[in-house]
């Protein structure tokens, strides 16, 4: 393991877990502008094969971290936590545009309602993508996978029609912000998940102590969004299952009535639905 290229101590943190991120890399972050004064970008590498690493290293990465073998999402992400000394720490994929100039404004949302935040995402051609989402019962993510989208929209798949940011249930894993010691508070990601709802247990935990969830949808950033589950390829669907079975078990209110999730998460029911029922 090595981190390279550290100088002054930086207020924020961003975080990339890479797996053959190569391409991403080049495409998102490298029609990046340079990482400004007071930000650090730490990549966690695991253990690619494509270079995703020196990649990285070239697009001016602070520091890389080189790891020996593949520990997955929400493990790569504590090891990216643990290096980092930012107090705003960010977890942004490699395949998620960043516009520097939104992060001292998801730092003060975060801060003033101290709160786990993410920016709003959007496809390429400038599309919302649901990257807020509601209560994670198992029939809504197999009516997401078969459509229509609309259908979820208010209910699973949550977006603001404004500009102020919107209580969400979970956020989805691709970007994620918040406060050191809010995340710290709650342990950040749980390792248990290799790949796959790792980002709805994230969110629970985190509601679960008293640090609620937001979109922020004065920040929009683009989004590549390749689901690897979308392929015939079987590990992805192995994994997504082994972490759904992990999750459901964990969160077993989600697999029963409406009613009883609502009893588990008052809160959540009450400021993320509170205004649609």
């Amino acid at each position: 393991m090595s981190i390279v290229g550290r100088t002054e101590k930086p207020w924020c943190s961003l975080i990339t877990v890479t797996y053959n991120s190569r391409r991403a890399l080049e495409e998102f972050w490298g029609k990046n502008d340079k990482v400004p004064a007071g930000v650090e970008w730490i990549v966690v590498d695991n253990c690619s094969t494509d270079g995703s690493a020196d990649v990285a290293e070239s697009l001016g990465a602070t520091g890389v971290i080189r790891l020996t073998e593949n520990l997955g999402f929400a493990s790569s992400n504590n090891r990216g936590l643990k290096a980092a000394q930012g107090t705003f720490i960010g977890f942004v994929n490699p395949d998620v545009r960043v516009r520097y100039a939104d992060l001292k404004m998801l730092e003060q949302v975060a801060n003033e309602r101290q709160a786990v935040v993410s920016p709003q995402l959007v496809n390429a051609d400038g599309t919302l993508q649901p990257n807020g989402r509601g209560f994670p019962f198992l029939w809504h993510k197999v009516r997401n996978r078969l459509g229509p989208e609309k259908k979820l929209r208010g209910s699973y798949l949550l977006f603001s029609d404004n500009d102020e940011p919107r209580m969400v249930c979970w956020l989805m894993g691709a970007s994620v912000f918040g406060l050191r010691t809010s995340i710290e508070k709650f342990g950040a990601w749980d390792s248990h998940f290799f790949l796959y709802y790792e980002d709805k247990d994230f969110s629970l935990r985190a509601w679960k102590a008293d640090i609620p969830v937001a979109l922020v949808p004065r920040a929009k950033w683009t989004h590549g969004w390749a689901r690897e589950t979308s392929s015939l390829n079987a590990m992805p669907w192995k994994r997504e299952l082994g972490s759904m079975f992990k999750f459901y078990r964990r969160y077993p209110e989600f697999l029963m009535p409406k009613g009883i999730a609502v009893r588990k998460h008052p809160r959540i029911n009450r400021e993320v639905y509170g205004a649609l029922e």
